[in-house]
């Protein structure tokens, strides 16, 4: 990959990683936990996949910019985005298990 694969890769990636990541926490309680609005479970139908495909196609430009040669700034900050996302990752499966219990 060149520089501007690299930047590219990271640029798009990692809004497209790290945002819909965050979104997948509330939307799951609010909509489909304790629903809140009418016809919650077919907007959660709707908002999830979308969240799972964002999140899946980000997750796949981040980690080709984390391994491609030569090693540079790119590949430090596609890597902090994937430690961010195994953090972000932890604590909503934590959260989730925690509110089934509870439930």
């Amino acid at each position: 990959m060149t520089w501007k694969e690299r930047e590219r890769a990271f640029m798009i990636g990692a809004p497209l990683a790290i945002v819909p990541a965050l979104c997948v926490l509330p939307a799951t309680v609010f909509l489909v936990m304790i629903p809140q609005v009418a016809h919650a479970r077919m907007i959660a139908m709707l908002v999830l996949p979308a969240c799972a495909l964002a999140v899946s196609f980000g997750l796949w430009k981040l980690a080709m910019g984390a391994v491609q040669k030569p090693w540079g700034i790119f590949n430090v900050l596609s890597f902090g985005a994937l430690m961010v996302l195994s953090v972000i990752a932890g604590y909503t499966g934590l959260f989730l298990a925690l509110m089934t219990l509870k439930l």
